[in-house]
């Protein structure tokens, strides 16, 4: 039973080096996230600003003129003329919208694995220092347990920051694009009805 519990020790142990390597990883992906997410919010800035009032005025008759509209190029403006292009199939249309939908799946993807692995890893680096932080006071060394403890509240925090930004701007680029599908729909529908 002893050789079985310092295999286990040792194996948890070797996963620290890993585990510290992956937070400093994700942890520069976190900040590239955010600089990615204020480009992809000025965009959309610019687009809203033109698209609202043009939604708020459609009707069946004027909606192609949506695609004649100098919108800022996005994953948006694609579907939105295509949609507005296939008008006399349905089929298409709703194959866009599809196409649309998997699409802002894919683009949350990131934002969603770092809202839930940087706790993970945070936790994990928080718990593999405390088994020799506990030998430590055993021993009576507490500068054995201050260094350790120190190596795993840093990691928790870490976690914590690059959990906290992709739930962030997973929570606010989730409810950007339901309005962006919203809006997509609706201009979808009004071809129908107009068919």
């Amino acid at each position: 039973m002893d050789f079985l519990n310092k295999l286990i020790y040792w194996i948890s142990t070797g996963f620290l080096v890993p585990t510290v390597l992956l937070l400093v990883f994700l942890f520069f992906r976190a900040l590239l996230l955010i600089g990615s997410f204020y480009g992809f919010y000025m965009n959309r800035l610019k687009t809203r600003r033109r698209i609202v009032p043009l939604i708020t005025g459609l009707n069946g008759d004027n909606v192609r003129e949506l695609a004649t509209d100098g919108l800022p190029a996005s994953s948006f403006k694609e579907a939105l003329y295509r949609i507005v292009e296939n008008a006399p199939s349905e089929v298409i249309r709703e194959k866009v919208l599809t196409d649309y939908e998997l699409l802002t799946q894919k683009e949350l993807d990131l934002a969603r694995t770092l809202s839930k692995v940087g706790p993970i890893l945070g936790l994990i680096g928080t718990l593999i220092p405390i088994q020799p932080a506990l030998v430590g006071l055993s021993n009576g060394d507490l500068t054995s347990i201050a260094k350790n403890m120190q190596e795993g509240f840093a990691s928790t925090i870490i976690g914590l920051i690059i959990g906290g930004v992709g739930f962030i701007i997973l929570q606010i680029k989730q409810r950007w694009y339901n309005e962006d599908l919203a809006d997509l729909e609706f201009i979808h529908e009004l071809i129908s009805e107009k068919r």
